[in-house]
């Protein structure tokens, strides 16, 4: 009987940590005004544990421009990407980041991506790509 339980509590614990997916979703919402039209977007991660990890570590004394999370987060959507197309094994990678070259999409969501990616990299330690930057908050 100990053994029927401890083998069913092995595959239920492989099973639990095989099936949490890394899923990045940015999402556009329309937010309608009287004045003007305006777009929003949302960063949707599927893992409650960066939003905490988010929380405890971003700090405005570490910001940097927008323009550089948005060079660092081209890089690795495109990293990203190409391994969600079957560049690695990994399934951790399975669903594709839509990321558009040509869209604003604020300072916030880039700085919330950028910290994602540091996430994966160095609290998960999946790497997504070789020769990334290191946040400082790890």
């Amino acid at each position: 009987m100990k053994q029927i339980i401890f083998w069913l509590g092995a595959i239920l614990c492989i099973v639990g940590c095989s099936t949490q997916k890394g899923v990045v979703n940015i999402k556009n919402n329309n937010v309608e005004s009287i004045v003007q039209d305006s777009l929003e977007y949302d960063l949707e991660t599927f893992d409650g544990r960066f939003e905490t990890w988010y929380q405890l570590h971003k700090s405005p004394a570490m910001y940097r421009s927008q323009q550089y999370y948005e060079n660092w987060n081209r890089q690795y959507v495109s990293a990203w990407n190409y391994n969600a197309m079957g560049g690695r094994r990994n399934s951790f990678f399975e669903p594709i980041v839509g990321y558009e070259d040509n869209v604003d999409y604020g300072f916030e969501l880039n700085h919330k991506l950028f910290y994602y990616f540091q996430y994966v990299e160095h609290v998960l330690k999946i790497q997504i790509m070789p020769g990334g930057p290191r946040a400082g908050v790890f």
